[in-house]
């Protein structure tokens, strides 16, 4: 357990020189990161969370599994820890809530602990990415815990707080209100295609991940190192704008068709006021997932901002009234209407 009780260990020991000494290295590591709502974090049998008064827990989890979510022969090791991060944030995001602690689950085989040559543990990397990003968002690494495993994987819990009764939900968009969408779409699909080629086929044994040239390294920002938008949603949650929210993870057709489910809706989208990534295809836009964006919903009524702290905000479409033997979300273009099925992400698919 990374919230282990304390024990006498040397937090200078090589990261990979046994269990207890990684443990002691991430718990110093930590120690380094913002503590805003933490008490009492790594070091004990259970973390101390304080929210404000007035304030309800948020808790999400995520799971990041090698071969699956990431590869090693692909992505950077910085990369992996910020996206296993981002994940969880973004779904905090989504509802508007203030990050407050992160758990991290964490298996590793043995020689991703462990100096190769000059080389610095696969595991430090790792940790490089996450914890940078969870300074910036300043979200402490509370504790967790560490296993060696034959497959590399982190489990990420992240506990936000969101004023009681204020969280920002699924469910409550009502025919008539309009789509809204922040920043561009499609521009991780397009990253992560262009990462696959750059990559390579497969090896054996696998191959360090390619380095990246630095006239792709903006392509490839938003599949390696998406920025989850907690300021966005904490703006939209404050002002009570948006009727119903969520995050886009697993692509706007499979994800508004969600939002379109808890809320007993439809919707239509024009394809032409879809902000779509300079690299990215419609498709992309539509179907690739992993943007982490915020898609909501507000009255028609009420204002929303062409732009939320820096970030530009979209009208895309708007919510209709579901129809028997229509599709829940009707994609509107210059050739005409067609159904827009939901073609994202999705496990034992």
């Amino acid at each position: 357990m990374i919230a282990m009780k304390p024990k006498r260990i040397d937090s200078r020991a090589n990261a990979g020189s046994s269990e207890l000494a990684l443990i002691a290295h991430i718990r110093r590591r930590a120690s380094q990161t913002s503590r805003s709502g933490l008490r009492l974090g790594i070091g004990d049998d259970c973390a101390l969370l304080a929210p404000r008064t007035g304030e309800e827990l948020a808790v999400t989890t995520d799971l990041c599994i090698a071969g699956r979510h990431f590869r090693l022969d692909w992505h950077p090791a910085e990369s992996v820890g910020h996206r296993a991060l981002a994940r969880g944030l973004s779904d905090l995001a989504a509802m508007g809530a203030r990050p407050i602690a992160a758990f991290l689950s964490l298996g590793l085989p043995r020689e991703l602990t462990v100096r190769s040559g000059r080389a610095r543990p696969w595991v430090e990397g790792f940790l490089d990415g996450l914890l940078t990003l969870a300074e910036a968002n300043k979200t402490p690494l509370a504790g967790g815990d560490l296993a060696e495993s034959p497959l590399a994987f982190a489990d990420i819990a992240l506990v936000g707080a969101v004023p009681l009764g204020k969280a920002l939900l699924r469910f409550g968009a009502r025919p008539g209100d309009l789509l809204y969408v922040t920043g561009t779409l499609g521009g991780a699909a397009a990253g992560l295609a262009r990462l696959t080629k750059l990559a390579g086929p497969p090896q054996i044994p696998p191959a360090p991940p390619p380095r990246i040239p630095k006239n792709l390294a903006e392509l490839l920002a938003p599949h390696l190192y998406p920025q989850p938008r907690i300021a966005r949603g904490r703006w939209l949650m404050h002002r009570r704008l948006a009727t119903a929210a969520l995050d886009l993870s697993d692509g706007l057709s499979t994800d508004l068709a969600h939002l379109c489910e808890e809320s007993d809706v439809a919707a239509e989208v024009d394809s032409e006021a879809l902000p779509i990534h300079p690299e990215a295809t419609l498709k992309q836009a539509l179907h690739g997932g992993e943007d982490y964006e915020l898609l909501f919903t507000a009255r028609p009524t009420v204002r929303i901002p062409r732009g939320i702290a820096g970030l530009p905000i979209a009208r895309i479409g708007r919510i209709v009234t579901p129809r028997s033997g229509q599709p829940a979300v009707t994609l509107i273009s210059s050739q005409g209407r067609r159904p827009l099925k939901p073609q994202g992400w999705e496990h034992f698919s």
